[in-house]
């Protein structure tokens, strides 16, 4: 089984850019927006993807033209009945996520692949909302889906080892790079990835320096292309808060629990890049550490 139809829950960020991978790759897309509204931002925010690269030279306009025709906008989830592989990329909570499976469950052709793009929750718990748990898998792609190589492929005990080998690829022909992994809280990359960011913000709670003097140690210490309060910023500190809640509540190690400086950002609205300021204020250029953040 190749995969032809794609169906992706979810115009964000990930919906949106694993939707303009996939339809660059020759694939047809029905993008699904998960909340009320018009689908426009959404296909505006691909169209501006595009014409990066045109502007770029990366692509050619008619290319540009040619992928944008391979992506439906929609927000009726009746959609998914004819596609090859359904893809979940909304909120982080675990409840409306398994609504949101079984009902797609009910509708989608019997071989159909459920799929969710999570970064931290069970995909156990998700596939047991469905009766399909044999053709069930997580796909966890990484932000910003367009230049992220990496792909996380969580197949369950009772994924069929066929749709493991489908989702790989799949995975192949987006031009990434699947990685298999147990189903466990934060898979790899988040379960090492958090304790670090949220240990940054011990640090400087601690006083141990400055938001630059963290990111800065980092970034010339270790070679990261940013330091952990930057990258907390650039990933959402709602969703950072998220999966710290998920890992601390999964393995109760002190050390994966959301600081107190995080849960007051969060709670004040606070959430990094897209809301402007975060551990930085985004509304200078190039950003400043927030000044109110101090340790």
């Amino acid at each position: 089984m190749s995969i032809a139809k794609l169906a992706i829950l979810g115009g964000g960020q990930m919906g949106a850019g694993i939707a303009q991978v996939a339809a660059s790759n020759g694939i047809d897309v029905t993008l699904i927006k998960a909340t009320p509204g018009s689908s426009d931002p959404v296909k505006a925010t691909i169209e501006k993807s595009l014409t990066r690269l045109v502007e770029k030279e990366k692509m050619s306009q008619a290319g540009a033209m040619e992928v944008m025709g391979r992506i439906a906008f929609t927000d009726d989830l009746g959609a998914v009945a004819t596609a090859d592989l359904f893809i979940e990329s909304i909120i982080e909570d675990i409840e409306v996520k398994k609504a949101k499976f079984a009902e797609v469950d009910r509708i989608m052709k019997p071989q159909g692949i459920l799929a969710s793009n999570t970064s931290t929750l069970a995909i156990t718990e998700m596939q047991d909302a469905t009766e399909r748990s044999e053709r069930f898998i997580g796909l966890h792609f990484f932000n910003p889906p367009t230049a992220m190589k990496l792909v996380e492929v969580v197949p369950t005990r009772t994924t069929d080892p066929s749709v493991t080998s489908v989702a790989i690829g799949f995975c192949e022909r987006l031009g990434k790079t699947p990685v298999l992994v147990a189903d466990s809280t934060g898979f790899i990359v988040n379960r090492l990835l958090t304790p670090y960011m949220v240990d940054a913000m011990r640090c400087l709670e601690a006083g141990l320096s400055d938001i630059h003097g963290i990111d800065t140690a980092m970034q010339l210490g270790a070679n990261h292309p940013m330091g952990p309060l930057a990258l907390a910023d650039y990933i959402g500190l709602d969703i950072v808060h998220a999966m710290a809640t998920n890992l601390y509540e999964s393995f109760g190690l002190e050390h994966m629990k959301p600081t107190r400086t995080l849960d007051h950002l969060v709670a004040e609205g606070i959430l990094g890049r897209k809301s402007k300021l975060g551990f930085y204020d985004y509304s200078e250029s190039p950003p400043v550490p927030n000044p109110a953040l101090h340790g």
